[in-house]
């Protein structure tokens, strides 16, 4: 990882840990924990994204997870983190332009209320992390994505029950380990 990078990291979980102790964004509060459960965690989804200058929806980001740290190593992709919050939303704006994201686009609303046409482009790729149902997720998120595109989600060990949900769409399940962690996770990808 370049220098650059590591810095964009590092202003990022600064300024996450200054926002987080007023505005409670996320739950995990200690660096190292920010470090493996969301930095980390995020950055498993790079092997499953196409290469090239493709366009993600990140659906319910929260402080940015798994958007921001995807476009500090990918900066050729366009991303949407798509937040409600009114709170997480200013976050994520503030946040883009410490770190010099020109390739993001903070839409706070609730995935529902997005028009595709007019508040953003049709996407390659929706992603998220644990907001949704697979079945919720592929609802809400098939909508945003072109035809022939994926939607992608990182799931716990409930993922075969809610597979199950989905039986038309094709779609990988990976495991994965969280790096400096035990904990596992399952990748689903799911075409569209």
């Amino acid at each position: 990882m370049t220098d650059a990078r590591l810095n964009a990291f590092m202003t990022y979980l600064n300024v996450l840990q200054e926002w987080n102790s007023r505005f409670n964004l996320t739950g995990i509060k200690k660096a190292e924990e920010i470090i493996s459960k969301h930095f980390l965690d995020s950055l498993l989804y790079l092997r499953f994204l196409p290469g090239g200058k493709i366009h993600i929806a990140d659906i319910g980001t929260g402080a940015g997870f798994p958007g921001i740290p995807l476009a500090v190593i990918r900066p050729e992709m366009t991303l949407y983190l798509i937040e409600s919050s009114i709170k997480k939303s200013l976050f994520l704006s503030q946040v883009s332009k410490l770190l010099h994201i020109q390739n993001i686009t903070v839409l706070e609303k609730r995935v529902e209320e997005i028009v595709v046409g007019r508040e953003m482009l049709p996407v390659d790729v929706a992603v998220t992390r644990a907001v949704f149902s697979l079945k919720e997720f592929v609802q809400h998120a098939s909508g945003l994505v072109k035809e022939g595109g994926m939607l992608i989600h990182s799931k716990g060990p409930k993922v075969y029950e809610e597979v199950k949900e989905i039986p038309a769409l094709r779609h990988e399940i990976t495991p994965c380990r969280l790096p400096l962690t035990e904990i596992k996770r399952n990748i689903v990808v799911i075409h569209v």
